[in-house]
């Protein structure tokens, strides 16, 4: 009786299918990462130059490369004009990422995640390029995005070129990949520990000497470099850190760092659906690409304008470090100020992503945090003057929370403030606070800011992410595609002679179209006396799960081992009902132990 027989079909020989490329030694991958770091710290050092150039240049009409962040600004010379300069800077973004690079578009960090877990590690070498000038026009002209996610992606960018310039294997490539993320956050705000836990928390699928020396070396190198060139002083100068603390922090206090830990938490979750919200209405809009831009960008101009009629200056322009380092500095904000400011630059962030600008959210956490724990300061000491509230204190352990609470990258979050205020007074309520954000956060919201853009783009990455590199395999490399369709009503006799022609080991039972279970016949044959009277119907396990062929194995497994089931059944398309026309592999214990062969072979 013949039988549907797909394409795929056909005996494959399991060597072939482990990975390609070369093997490096860790003390090789460790010289490999010292290049990618001095190249991420020079990389560093260009884009701040580019941002500069381009903000005196729409800000003020001259050509200068000096620019202080920290620092407010003279008033721009074209007074209410000024609100062109996001519109012009965009629609230059628009076009370069259209034309040649449209990953460069967005935050940076969701993209090169992505890379990771659903494109081996590869993040193209033009990337770099057009990140840097994308990303530097839009914060030169006033969008209001942060300049750490750029970096990231670039230094990514690096590690990945030099990697498949040198034909390593997908595992090595995420490493370099990894260290030059880590080198590009390290060197651009001096945090050489807040690099390496930013690579370790949020992008290494694999923690161990192999992967984790490349990282630091890269990440001390690139921060070397960068203090070469930027100087030894930490990213945000705070005043009080300079005060001797002589008792344990007061208990009042502590409650309302705790209260602050909440509302982090609760201002993350928020933050994190307006800019899923955001992201999802502008492409919507009427229009093009050009003209959705063009609203947004007018949006954040005038916001800015407003603010700089009201306040003097322009607060939710740009990557909002001025404002920070002010607050930090201790200079008196109102309660109401602070409120406007917080909820202006969580409207200001997502208005700039969604319409197209490229840029961070790092940075416009770090703000939204310092302004959301101003408040909270400021209400502290309202209602307990005797305490010894100060703003700054609860604005820089804010900072922490927030970053925590958005990003999920909490040991990084704690140690980034810390690096960059050099302020080890609040180490306790730090930790406390960004503990709480944490939780709350993914009691609100399991996806943090990056993975929420990948979830809705339909291209989720594991929750638990720190596995090992073969889990980050996809299934079409992995799965058995040796495999027969028969149908259900074939006696086994029938079905052995089949599977004998061309050696196959896997049936796909099949009721008419449907997919009924699954047979392996690897150890069929010992029992075929007693056996081959019987159909394949009686045979059939229906002990699997269905996985879409773009699927990585840490998905799978997790699948498998929360439904219960032993294999899985891998189909091209996926949408609708299962059918048999749609196998295209399967997946069983022999694919997932080759795979972990395979690990231990590169």
């Amino acid at each position: 009786m013949s039988s549907p027989e797909p394409a795929a079909a056909k005996a494959v020989n399991i060597d072939s299918q482990l990975p390609e490329g070369r093997v490096f030694s860790v003390p090789t991958m460790c010289m490999i990462a010292f290049v990618i770091g001095l190249v991420a710290s020079f990389g560093a050092v260009v884009f701040r130059y580019l941002i500069s150039f381009v903000h005196n240049l729409l800000y003020y009409g001259t050509i200068s490369f000096e620019y202080d962040a920290n620092q407010f600004g003279d008033p721009s010379p074209f007074g209410i004009f000024i609100i062109l300069a996001p519109v012009i800077g965009g629609l230059i973004v628009v076009f370069l990422v259209k034309t040649f690079a449209p990953e460069a578009k967005g935050h940076g960090v969701p993209e090169v995640m992505f890379a990771i877990y659903h494109k081996n590690g590869d993040v193209r070498g033009i990337v770099a390029v057009v990140k840097s000038l994308a990303s530097a026009i839009s914060i030169g002209s006033g969008a209001s995005v942060g300049r750490e996610g750029p970096i990231i992606q670039i230094g990514a960018s690096f590690g990945s070129s030099i990697a498949r310039m040198l034909n390593l294997v997908r595992w090595q490539k995420i490493t370099l990949l990894s260290a030059g993320a880590g080198a590009g956050i390290a060197a651009t705000f001096n945090t050489p520990l807040g690099g390496v836990l930013f690579a370790v928390e949020m992008l290494l699928p694999e923690v161990s000497n192999r992967t984790f020396l490349p990282v630091v070396v890269a990440t001390a190198t690139a921060t070397y470099a960068g203090r070469i060139a930027f100087g030894l002083d930490p990213a945000f100068l705070v005043p009080i850190a300079n005060i001797d603390v002589h008792e344990a922090i007061d208990p009042v206090q502590l409650v309302f760092f705790a209260i602050l830990g909440v509302l982090a938490g609760i201002v993350s979750w928020a933050f994190i659906r307006v800019l899923a919200k955001c992201e999802d209405i502008f492409p919507a809009l009427p229009g093009n690409d050009y003209t959705q831009n063009i609203i947004g960008m007018l949006i954040i101009g005038t916001l800015s304008y407003v603010f700089f009629t009201t306040t003097g200056q322009y607060h939710t322009a740009g990557v909002g470090y001025a404002t920070i380092q002010d607050i930090l500095n201790g200079t008196p904000y109102t309660f109401i100020l602070l409120g406007c400011l917080l909820v202006a630059k969580v409207f200001a962030t997502s208005v700039s992503l969604g319409a197209g600008a490229s840029g961070g959210v790092f940075s416009p956490s770090l703000f939204i945090g310092a302004t959301l724990g101003g408040l909270v300061g400021v209400a502290g000491a309202y209602i307990f003057p005797d305490h010894g509230f100060m703003a700054a204190e609860f604005a820089l352990v804010g900072m922490g929370a927030l970053v925590g609470g958005a990003t999920g990258a909490s040991m990084t979050a704690i140690v980034m403030i810390f690096e960059m205020t050099r302020d080890y007074n609040v180490i306790v309520p730090l930790v406390l606070a960004v503990a709480v954000a944490v939780g709350v956060r993914r009691w609100l919201i399991q996806d943090n800011i990056y993975t929420i853009k990948l979830r809705n783009r339909g291209k989720p990455i594991p929750t638990n992410r720190h596995t090992n590199m073969y889990l980050v395999r996809p299934a079409t490399e992995l799965m058995a595609t040796n495999f027969k369709v028969l149908p259900q009503d074939m006696p086994v006799r029938d079905a052995l002679e089949a599977v004998a022609q061309d050696g196959s080991e896997h049936v796909i039972v099949a009721d008419g179209s449907r997919i009924a279970g699954f047979v392996r016949f690897g150890t069929v044959p010992y029992l075929a006396d007693r056996i081959s009277g019987q159909t394949l119907k009686d045979l059939l396990s229906t002990d699997y799960v269905i996985s879409p062929k773009n699927s990585i194995l840490n998905t799978i497994i997790t699948r498998m081992n929360q439904r219960g089931r032993s294999y899985a059944i891998i189909l091209d398309g996926g949408s609708g009902v299962p059918r048999v026309e749609d196998v295209v592999g399967i997946i069983d214990r022999t694919e997932i132990a080759d795979a972990v062969i395979a690990n231990h072979y590169d």
